[in-house]
C-alpha cells in the first residue's frame, strides 16, 4: 500500500492557525482518509475523517468548529485547516488511509479502518 505523506506542521501560539496536507494516497471510490493525533503520554485520538467520494466529513467533538478537513479538486491531497488552536492541540498528527467498510455509508473515525499511515507531522501550540 502507498504510504501517505504529511506536511505543514510547526509551532504556533494559542489562537493561531496551521494547515496540514496529506498526499500520496491513490483515489478509490471507497477511500476513507483521516487525521489522527497523539500527544506525549497519551493514546492516539481520531480528529477528522472523510469519505472522499462523497466529500463527507466527521469530526471529533474536541475540534468541531475549529478544524476543517477538505480535499483538492484532483482528490490527491487532503487538508486539515486548524484554527483557534489550543495548547491541548499539541501532538503528532498522522494522516491515514483506508476503505469504507462493507455496508457503510460513512467512514468511521476508528483506527481499525486505516491500514496505511504516514510518519506524522508535529504541531506545537504555545500558551
Amino acid at each position: 500500500q502507498v504510504q501517505p505523506v504529511e506536511s505543514g506542521g510547526g509551532s504556533v501560539q494559542a489562537g493561531g492557525s496551521l494547515r496540514l496536507s496529506c498526499t500520496g494516497s491513490p483515489y478509490n471510490y471507497r477511500r476513507c482518509m483521516a487525521w489522527f493525533r497523539q500527544a506525549p503520554g497519551k493514546g492516539r485520538e481520531g480528529v477528522a475523517v472523510m469519505y472522499t467520494a462523497a466529500n463527507t466529513v466527521l469530526y471529533a467533538d474536541s475540534v468541531k468548529g475549529r478544524f476543517t478537513m477538505s480535499q483538492d479538486n484532483s482528490g490527491n491531497t487532503v487538508y486539515l485547516q486548524m484554527s483557534s488552536l489550543k495548547f491541548e492541540d499539541t501532538a503528532m498528527y498522522y494522516c491515514a488511509t483506508g476503505r469504507l467498510p462493507a455496508g457503510s455509508v460513512v467512514c468511521p473515525l476508528d483506527e481499525t479502518t486505516f491500514p496505511s499511515w504516514g510518519q506524522g507531522t508535529q504541531v506545537t501550540v504555545s500558551s
